[in-house]
């Protein structure tokens, strides 16, 4: 999809506009995504990673959404392996919505997993509770909306690759993910190569004070 050819679903049934990034850092320019918001005030903006390699600054998503009142939806596909083994930062404590597949960085079978906010949002002016409105919205999306019959077996291999997930050496296979990544950035970094944003993923863990760096 670009601005003169719409291909994918996404961009038949829903209008978007893509943020950018400083062209001098390869960064994602928050302060010009802000403004885009305020002008174009969408109903969802996604914190995605698919195409960029650096952590992102959920907190600073969050913000954005709350001035123009919009959902924000993180998308995890290509580091929940990452994020469930702690090794960077969860979108969890500031999105409404987050959605992964399952057989990237989580190494899992080919599967999707969305969650969602429950519970009590806000408190109108009255002092009534406001709740969140998702799970009937998910629910009758994926069924019967886009799907049928459920796969079993799909659902079996999930569960496995989420329980491998909580183990001491799933998190040491991540942790080396960052090291390959390390690693591989300076090969290419070496070759004169130019990175987006100056790194491929070079993020440091301070384990000592729970902080990220990248």
């Amino acid at each position: 999809m670009n601005d003169q050819k719409r291909i994918s679903a996404t961009s038949v049934y829903f209008e978007s506009m893509g943020y950018k990034l400083n062209p001098e850092t390869g960064l994602i320019d928050y302060d010009r995504l802000e403004d885009m918001a305020k002008l174009f005030r969408p109903k969802l903006i996604i914190a995605g990673t698919s195409a960029y390699s650096r952590l992102l600054d959920y907190k600073r998503f969050r913000q954005i959404c709350d001035d123009v009142k919009a959902v924000l939806l993180a998308d995890i596909a290509h580091i929940s392996g990452l994020v469930a083994a702690g090794v960077i930062p969860t979108p969890f404590d500031y999105a409404d919505v987050v959605t992964t597949t399952t057989h990237k960085t989580l190494r899992g079978g080919r599967a999707g997993m969305i969650f969602f906010r429950k519970g009590i949002k806000s408190t109108d002016k009255n002092g009534k509770e406001i709740k969140y409105d998702f799970q009937q919205k998910v629910d009758f999306a994926v069924f019967p909306s886009l799907q049928g019959g459920p796969h079993n077996h799909a659902i079996a291999s999930v569960a496995v690759a989420l329980k491998q997930a909580m183990s001491p050496e799933f998190r040491e296979y991540q942790e080396q993910v960052l090291k390959n990544a390390k690693a591989m950035a300076k090969a290419l970094i070496a070759k004169k190569y130019t990175l987006v944003s100056g790194k491929l993923l070079f993020c440091a863990n301070e384990i000592m004070n729970g902080s990220f760096q990248c």
